[in-house]
């Protein structure tokens, strides 16, 4: 399969799709569900495949049952979040500030082994060498409340008077093969996305700036559910860690190490970066 062939195929999976399914777990609980929803950063067929045997697996050691919804885009998940719908979510940083603010969703666990850094890449053989080269061109994006991979590096393009013409193209992997096709002069992405492509796809992209990092994302949780649940589903996740099987599922989906985290300790200084004035909310 040619490297078009093959780029072109996956943005086939681009498709709008929600996936649900009603009990991953317990089945005795299955009257009693928690929703989870990951942010789409992939698309959802990888999603999917990544997050039911994780989310199989955790309910299955905790007793509990999941029901798995994921979302076609970023915009629609983040209208689902703020609306307090789900029991719990996989975020990226900046969400599980928007969702703290607006339902009071609490961080209780994110990976513990490397810290998130949003990425400019391009092709190895763009004319592209530095920032400044972006002036006036086409910069693609996830979406525009994507924190590292969106938020975080036009904030900083913006602070260096780079005037760019940024597109959103829904997801990490959409970023990446759009740049390979030549329909964008870069892309915004994070260190663990990338590192998560293809051979064919990583070896052909040359990355020009990479952010300061921070506490990855995170899985937080609704106000509602209690502090016995929110402790019991912390370590299903980090049980999880102790086997290889375990470490397997956890990798999927980037929690190699969970660890325990909180809004203050890990979160609330993203508030200090004023990105709200970036942030693009749907209505």
């Amino acid at each position: 399969m040619n490297i078009r062939t093959f780029i072109l195929t996956g943005l086939l999976l681009l498709a709008p799709l929600h996936v649900q399914a009603k009990c991953y777990g317990d089945q005795a609980r299955a009257n009693t569900p928690l929703v989870f929803t990951p942010v789409p950063q992939f698309p959802v067929p990888t999603l999917f495949a990544r997050w039911a045997p994780l989310l199989e697996a955790v309910g299955k050691s905790t007793n509990q049952c999941f029901d798995l919804v994921i979302k076609g885009s970023i915009p629609e998940f983040e209208k689902y979040l703020l609306k307090g719908t789900p029991a719990l979510a996989y975020v990226n940083p900046y969400h599980a500030v928007m969702a703290h603010k607006a339902k009071g969703y609490q961080p209780i666990l994110a990976d513990g082994s490397t810290m998130l850094t949003g990425i400019l890449v391009t092709r190895n053989e763009s004319d592209i060498k530095q920032l400044s080269d972006l002036e006036g061109q086409r910069v693609d994006f996830p979406a525009p409340n994507s924190f590292a991979a969106s938020l975080l590096i036009r904030a900083h393009l913006a602070q260096m008077k780079i005037n760019i013409k940024p597109n959103y193209v829904k997801t990490h992997s959409n970023v990446y093969r759009g740049i390979l096709i030549g329909d964008a002069a870069a892309g915004g992405g994070v260190n663990k996305t990338l590192e998560t492509e293809p051979n064919e796809i990583r070896q052909k992209l040359r990355v020009i700036y990479e952010s300061p990092g921070y506490r990855s994302h995170p899985v937080i949780a609704s106000a509602k559910l209690s502090s016995a649940t929110k402790e019991q589903i912390l370590k299903g996740f980090v049980a999880l860690s102790k086997t290889e099987a375990g470490r397997e599922l956890l990798t999927g989906v980037h929690l190699n190490e969970p660890i325990a985290v909180t809004y203050q300790k890990d979160y609330q200084s993203l508030d200090k970066l004023k990105l709200e004035k970036l942030v693009v909310l749907d209505d």
